[in-house]
């Protein structure tokens, strides 16, 4: 069983888990699976938008896929919830994301 089976076990137990669905989704982009990890972080943000290391992820997910508005929209919805719940250092990965993406 791999680790993407074994969350998934997981989740069967705790499917409210944001913890157990990031770690899924962070396994779908290992796999390449983009698709699927876009569902489950825009799943998490959905339900628990405070949950700020899907921002992140789900900006980069965009970038990759050449998406770069819908990047930027992400980068500076979890800058907006990081700084509301005061995560110093998730705000400073999301702003470095956001103004990279923002460089000619």
């Amino acid at each position: 069983m791999d680790r993407a089976e074994k969350l998934i076990q997981f989740l069967k137990d705790s499917p409210n888990d944001s913890f157990l669905k990031h770690a899924l989704a962070l396994e779908y982009v290992k796999a390449g699976d983009d698709m699927k990890a876009e569902i489950i972080f825009s799943e998490i943000l959905k339900e628990h938008e405070d949950y700020v290391g899907s921002y992140y992820h789900l900006g980069k997910l965009h970038e990759r896929k050449g998406e770069l508005q819908p990047a930027l929209n992400v980068y500076a919805k979890g800058m907006e919830i990081a700084k509301k719940v005061g995560d110093n250092h998730a705000f400073n990965e999301l702003r470095s994301a956001w103004e990279e993406l923002c460089e000619p």
